[in-house]
């Protein structure tokens, strides 16, 4: 039974005693380590871990919640479209109306279910696109229930009070452009059910063009502020669209009356306001949408890149090295995510974060050391621990820090589960010498030290994400990298292609979903980025200094000091203009 030894320094604990198991194995975990902590051989407590909630993963993820959810929205709009129609015709035709957006809803859920696996394999992302298209369908409704119940307001503003950009913008924003263009053509295609018949063109029209705007404006969003500039965007683009349709009555100007012009400042503001009212509650909305829907869009991850973080702040001052070591490899890391098309901003704010670890035992890490070595006076398995343990360090500190999930994942996978070699090979050295002091008959053989691979190995798991896969690799390059003796762009190459094909063969980019061809396009930037790095300076010859009054008069004959005249020579011609006068 495996001893616990007391905490060490900075490592985050959390008390087990607080805890009630959810399953036996915890349960029998619990009761070993309470007869540990009864023996005084344990402390009771337990490294702080990620929550191990299955069943919310289980949830996440069924099938038939998701085709729930499907058929509740399907139901949605259909009840939406039959009491809209019902107002205005007889129940025939509000059954028929009902009926067509169903099936129309039916159709276009079946559109997101082939064409955006990846959001649809989550229930969480799947409920955040049919709320926002749920919203945007019950403001329709809303609106036009409003005109109906004011007369005064005329049929335009039918039109002119639809937020027809939320769907798409705050879609787009969070889960990308492809999910932003879906929202517009569902959007547009469910409303105009809800749309009186000589009406539905125009929607259609206003509907498609605002949320195209919408979406291509805020193709990258890395800061607020460009969400209100796509609101004013969407404005103008109703603005535009209600004028070419006469919404916007410009042709009753021509009278001068004082209440047309009013109205048409209304109308304006209406089309105008809406568009930009959108773009302020989206921009206030995201931070609460990414939290609780888990996700991460570049606004907030340039919001963490922030180098003053305390654990960053702390990493410059207890291992500079480190730090050092961090910022080369997000510079790597992002060329290569921009390379290929992954996420360069996540890639360069989790290579700030992924050795944060190390800050535990600095001195244990060859970057940070001095003169001395700490490693010499452990044995192979205990320094293998120690490198070991920076992993399991770091993502104690990224949660306590209440980093983002993204961040820790990295940290935990950068390394996957491949083997400390240096130490690993000492160990086999050691081995082999104990080895022959047996064979000589100075040693015994039961104190053979065992060496298991195993315990030399990274605890995983591998790279889960394309963006964990690239930080993974550019760490090793850029630590291979300092090994190098007058790098050359040969030996550069030829690193960096030994690193990418025994990373491969080791397992560790199985589940990144890393191509070929990305790999290729991953090896070039590193090159690349590496060359630019590790370049040579130009040996300048070194200044022989003239001495003596023969030597400078030798000088300033030869006119090679040109305009430079020495500080002497300028004192000294002063001192004589002075005396003159």
């Amino acid at each position: 039974m495996p001893l616990e030894g007391p905490p060490q320094r900075g490592e985050f604990l959390a008390d087990q005693r607080s805890e009630r198991p959810h399953s036996p194995v915890e349960l029998f975990d619990s009761i070993r380590r309470r007869r540990l902590t009864q023996q005084g051989l344990s402390s009771g407590k337990k490294r702080r871990t990620h929550s191990d909630r299955a069943l919310a993963a289980g949830l996440d993820r069924s099938i038939v919640i998701r085709y729930g959810l499907y058929l509740s929205f399907a139901l949605f709009a259909a009840v939406l479209a039959f009491n809209f129609v019902g107002t205005a015709f007889s129940g025939g035709a509000s059954l028929r109306a009902g009926f067509s957006c169903l099936l129309a809803g039916g159709l276009c859920l079946a559109l997101l279910e082939v064409l955006f696996r990846k959001v649809t394999q989550r229930n969480s992302h799947v409920f955040l696109v049919l709320c926002g298209l749920a919203f945007q369908l019950s403001a329709i409704w809303l609106a036009t229930v409003m005109v109906d119940a004011n007369p005064s307001l005329g049929g335009p503003f039918k039109l002119l009070l639809v937020p027809y950009a939320f769907a798409p913008l705050i879609l787009g924003v969070l889960l990308g452009t492809g999910v932003g263009l879906y929202a517009v053509a569902t959007a547009s295609l469910l409303g105009a059910f809800l749309m009186p018949q000589d009406s539905v063109l125009p929607y259609l029209v206003m509907s498609v063009v605002c949320g195209v705007v919408a979406v291509l404006v805020t193709l990258q969003v890395r800061k607020r502020g460009r969400l209100l500039r796509a609101g004013f965007y969407i404005g103008g683009a109703a603005v535009l669209v209600a004028c070419s349709f006469q919404m916007i009555g410009l042709g009753s100007l021509a009278d001068g009356g004082i209440l047309e012009w009013q109205l048409l400042g209304v109308e304006v503001a209406t089309a105008f306001g809406i568009g930009l009212i959108t773009g302020m509650i989206v921009s206030g909305l995201l931070p609460l949408l990414e939290s609780a829907f888990s996700l991460t869009t570049d606004i907030s991850w340039l919001e963490l890149s922030d180098l003053n973080h305390k654990l960053l702040r702390r990493m410059q001052l207890e291992a500079p090295g480190t730090f050092h070591h961090s910022m080369v490899v997000a510079s790597l890391s992002e060329a290569a995510a921009e390379k290929i098309g992954a996420n360069p901003m996540m890639c360069r704010v989790c290579s700030y974060f992924h050795d944060i670890g190390k800050l535990q035992k600095p001195a244990y890490f060859i970057e940070n050391q001095g003169e001395s070595n700490p490693h010499d006076a452990l044995t192979p398995t205990m320094s293998a621990l120690v490198v070991i343990a920076h992993v399991k360090d770091g993502v104690d500190m990224a949660i306590k820090s209440k980093l983002n999930p993204r961040i820790v994942d990295v940290i935990r996978e950068h390394h996957g589960d491949s083997l400390v070699y240096f130490f690993y090979r000492k160990a086999e050295e050691q081995r082999k010498m104990e080895e022959e002091k047996v064979q000589e008959g100075l040693e015994n053989p039961e104190d053979l030290p065992v060496v298991d691979a195993k315990n030399f190995r990274y605890p995983g798991p591998s790279p889960q994400t394309r963006e964990s896969g690239i930080i993974s690799l550019a760490d090793a390059v850029e630590s291979a990298a300092r090994t190098l003796q007058k790098p050359t762009p040969s030996k550069i190459r030829s690193l960096v292609n030994e690193i990418v094909f025994n990373r491969i063969k080791d397992g560790q980019l199985d589940n990144c979903g890393l191509t070929v061809s990305d790999l290729k396009k991953m090896r070039d930037s590193f090159t690349k980025t590496l060359q630019s790095m590790m370049h040579s300076r130009i040996d300048y010859p070194k200044r022989e200094d003239s001495s003596g009054a023969e030597a400078s008069n030798e000088v300033r004959s030869s006119g090679r000091t040109g305009n430079v005249v020495p500080v002497e020579e300028w004192e000294k011609h002063r001192r004589k203009v002075v005396g003159k006068s």
